[in-house]
């Protein structure tokens, strides 16, 4: 076979790979790789230039190669389209084939010191103090007003009822009451004032009468009644809130979630859904594997270790007006760069991902990650070299389109993720466990995406978060949404709370308290009753009485006849306890009655 001399020799991927150096744009909001196609200006850094005509005198080496320099040549521009032209844009690639386009790491700049912000930072902070950061004095004053002027209202326009002024101390021993019954969990309220039988408690009879507590939960109302009527007026308009009723609440405690704690770069967006037997327009249902089926729609910012950063209450498809969709409307209002700052990699499922919504964060100064469905607008549609049912374990494609990345990873199943931060493959691997020929099953390493490995590192906070919140949660069956909204948000202080808690005793090198313990705590000091000794009951004391009646007995058999035994000695005792039930000694040298009791 005859060489032609005039043949231009192609530059190989793999050396390409290492010797091409691309430059970063530094400036925020762009992630690509800026290669101007159009132009000469030539590109450092690899030796594989080919002139179009051969210079002459130039020596030419035996078998017709033209003989070459050893030092290094500037590459031009029109070598990179040639490799990009050998790798066509309407196939999936491997990750053997080379990504010019990987973006380089994005710059963290957020507001503020990632972690707890001050006053917490400052001193040693108990549960209760901690807790108040989030219901703190204006939050409980703002309660106390509006359930007060709701009272008041009620009453004007209907029969009087016995009410007193709710008071912000009084409010808290009710928060701390709701908390109790998360811990203890009774069902039904009136059965934490039973006063007798074996299930008897007495903290919250020392606390709160009961008929006290029940109506504090039915007049307990979250905003101002006069703007609750001018709003009803507005029923059907462009200018009615569905949200009205909460959305004082929902502001301030969403400012106090987010001025306590600053989140660290990998945040995760996703969405609960609060149970309600309540009726309103907003009230959404849906077909999932979720344990609740219908109610409200909550959206959550949360970071990777659980902390509720923000949240959105979704109040219906037409009160928004950006034009997107909803997946795109709840990431931009709780991905907010004036308060997080720029840098951030966003997690999401395949509710939010769409080519549109991440250009957009890209604008913002934000990466972002997460799972896509193959029917949005704008995702590869092609299908030549891509995953299919024979594709072996450990398989990889991608499809690059801009500043978008676009991996297809086969595991048990097919994973499809859209990212704006992640190189194709990175070297990760992942053990899993396969049949060899022989029959036998051993763990094998497979090639993992790196934009998987960071999903399944980070996506979990929102997870994580609703994990936390159903330990001990304060959420009871009622009618009332706007009170569901409340025993929600009354979680999400709790969490962080706790969140926070962990945070300072790692800074602080301190053990923290378990989740049990921490909100024992929280609980003793909102009731302002020690943890350590019971509380002292109200109404009728302890005092002794005869086992039984000594006229129903006859005179030679009251000294063992009717007798009980001692519960605290097991001896044998004509004394009890009238309240208790129980035998007990009452005798000078053995006085068990008051050991029982004290």
């Amino acid at each position: 076979m005859t060489t032609d001399p005039n043949r231009k020799r192609k530059a190989p991927v793999g050396d390409l790979k290492e010797e091409l150096e691309i430059d970063q744009d530094e400036t925020w909001g762009v992630f690509s790789f800026q290669m101007p196609v159009t132009s000469d200006e030539e590109i450092p850094g690899n030796e594989y230039e080919e002139d179009e005509e051969d210079e002459e005198g130039q020596e030419r080496s035996p078998g017709g190669r033209q003989s070459r320099s050893r030092s290094r040549s500037p590459i031009t521009t029109a070598a990179v389209a040639a490799v990009n032209a050998s790798q066509t844009p309407d196939a999936w690639k491997t990750e053997e084939d080379l990504d010019l386009g990987s973006p380089p790491p994005l710059r963290f700049h957020p507001k503020r010191t990632p972690g707890v912000q001050p006053p917490l930072t400052t001193g040693k902070q108990s549960p209760g103090d901690i807790f108040r950061q989030f219901f703190d004095a204006t939050v409980l004053k703002v309660l106390c007003e509006n359930t007060n002027n709701f009272v008041q209202k009620k009453k004007e326009t209907g029969k009087p009822f016995p009410w007193k002024d709710l008071t912000s101390p009084e409010l808290t021993k009710y928060l701390g009451l709701l908390l109790y019954m998360s811990v203890c969990n009774f069902p039904r309220i009136t059965d934490y004032w039973r006063k007798n039988g074996i299930f008897h408690v007495s903290y919250p009879a020392a606390v709160m009468p009961r008929d006290r507590f029940l109506a504090i939960s039915a007049q307990l109302h979250f905003s101002d009644p006069d703007v609750d009527a001018a709003n009803e007026q507005r029923m059907g308009t462009e200018d009615h809130d569905p949200l009205q009723r909460v959305r004082c609440l929902l502001e301030m405690i969403s400012s106090r979630c987010k001025a306590a704690y600053h989140p660290r770069q990998h945040i995760s967006v996703g969405e609960r859904m609060l149970a309600t037997k309540g009726r309103l327009q907003i009230k959404e249902h849906e077909d999932t594997d979720k344990p609740a089926k219908s109610g409200l729609n909550f959206f959550v910012l949360a970071d990777v270790n659980g902390y509720t950063i923000d949240y959105m209450l979704h109040s219906g498809e037409n009160q928004r007006s950006s034009g997107k969709d909803l997946a795109f409307d709840v990431v931009a209002e709780l991905v907010n760069k004036e308060y997080l700052g720029r840098g951030y990699i966003v997690y999401c499922d395949s509710f939010y991902t769409s080519p549109a919504l991440f250009r957009h964060l890209i604008q913002q100064g934000f990466g972002a990650c997460g799972m896509y469905r193959q029917s949005r607008t704008g995702v590869p549609t092609t299908k030549q070299n891509t995953l299919n049912k024979k594709s072996k374990r450990g398989s990889i494609r991608w499809i690059r389109d801009g500043d978008l990345l676009y991996v297809k990873w086969m595991d048990t199943r097919e994973i499809s993720l859209c990212t704006t931060v992640h190189p194709v493959y990175g070297g990760e691997s992942i053990l899993r466990w396969q049949r060899t020929e022989d029959g036998c099953s051993q763990r094998v390493p497979l090639p993992r995406p790196t934009a998987v490995t960071e999903f399944n590192k980070y996506m979990g906070g929102v997870d994580t978060s609703g994990q936390m919140l159903s330990t001990n949660s304060v959420q009871r069956k009622t009618r009332r949404w706007d009170v569901t909204v409340f025993q929600h948000l009354l979680d999400i202080a709790v969490t962080n709370s706790y969140i926070i808690h962990k945070e300072l005793c790692l800074t602080l090198e301190q053990k923290p308290l378990s989740r049990q313990d921490f909100q024992e705590q929280l609980c003793a000091e909102l009731l302002d009753v020690p943890l350590a000794q019971p509380a002292q009951t109200t109404g009728q004391g302890h005092f002794p009485c005869p086992t039984s009646r000594g006229r129903d007995i006859e005179t030679g058999q009251r000294a063992s006849k009717g007798r009980k035994q001692c519960v605290f000695c097991k001896r044998s005792t004509p004394w009890m306890c009238e309240k208790c039930g129980v035998g007990l000694c009452l005798q000078v040298h053995r006085n068990c009655f008051k050991i029982y009791h004290t």
